[in-house]
């Protein structure tokens, strides 16, 4: 949301001879110093409005395995500090429909995505979503489920969807890097590719968990304006890349940023993420 600049006319002024002039200006300034304040209170509360900080995780676990496994701990401490913070723990559909105009958001708006569907969602994060009454939003590609040794199984998948707290969303079919696709393959093929990597996950989501998929996480954080149109034809209403700012009601709807989230940032890092994030202003559109 853009404001205007302010722009003040001459001010006032009182005769030197009249003795109480100075504790006027006084009172004037300080008069003027509050609605100022004010004024940039309720432009930054206007601007939280029409933005929101979304996360993105990967796996979970006692200790750091690798570059994407968060401390189970550490989880557990972001979270009781975002809320001793204010932030608003929402689901990922809120937020998108916040940003679309189609729903009040939140101020300080934050939605909490899982991406991959690694089987530590479901033996340490799924127990802190029960207890905490946690919203997730989890991106799947659906080629990995009960097949990859690292992935949940659909009874698994199923079970966290009973929660009531968790959506499945895709993440492609196998969560391809549509860069190397577009080189390896002739233009007709690449588009077959990228067609069946956005349609599959949706029928498969459906018949497996009764789940329609409108939203998708792209592999890599990769997208360009040929896969968000792509995107669009397949059925998917919303798209998240990756980016260290808050997603604004100014950003394209498939390509919203999300900040990723690893274990070294720890509870004061994430608070600096987001308080940096949420200054900096979108890019321009495409």
């Amino acid at each position: 949301m853009l404001f205007d600049d302010m722009r003040h006319g001459a001010a006032a002024t009182c005769p030197p001879t009249v003795p109480t002039a100075a504790p006027a200006r006084g009172r004037g300034g300080a008069a003027l110093r509050a609605l100022l304040a004010t004024l940039a209170l309720l432009a930054a509360a206007a601007a939280d409005a029409g933005s929101a900080a979304i996360l993105v995780y990967h796996r979970f676990g006692e200790v750091v395995a690798d570059s994407m496994t968060t401390r189970t701990a550490t989880f557990a401490a972001q979270l009781v500090r975002l809320r001793a913070e204010g932030y608003a723990i929402v689901p990922l559909a809120t937020v998108v429909d916040g940003l679309a105009g189609r729903a009040p958001l939140p101020e300080k708006a934050v939605a909490i995505t899982v991406d991959d569907g690694h089987r530590t969602v479901y033996t340490e994060l799924l127990p802190i979503i029960r207890r905490e009454r946690l919203p997730v939003t989890l991106f799947i590609y659906p080629s990995a489920i009960a097949n990859a040794a690292y992935a949940l199984t659909w009874e698994q998948l199923a079970e966290i969807v009973v929660s009531g707290l968790v959506d499945v969303q895709s993440h492609t079919w196998w969560h391809p890097d549509f860069r190397v696709e577009r080189r390896r393959l002739a233009p007709d093929a690449y588009r077959q590719f990228v067609r069946e990597q956005l349609e599959k996950p949706r029928r498969t989501l459906r018949s497996r968990l009764g789940t329609e998929a409108a939203m998708l996480a792209w592999p890599f954080g990769i997208h360009d304006a040929e896969l968000e149109t792509a995107a669009a034809e397949a059925g998917y209403r919303a798209a998240f890349a990756l980016g260290e700012r808050h997603a604004s009601d100014r950003d394209p709807p498939l390509a919203l940023p999300r900040y990723l989230i690893v274990d070294g940032l720890g509870v004061a890092g994430l608070l600096r993420l987001l308080r940096d994030g949420a200054r900096r202003a979108p890019e321009a559109p495409r």
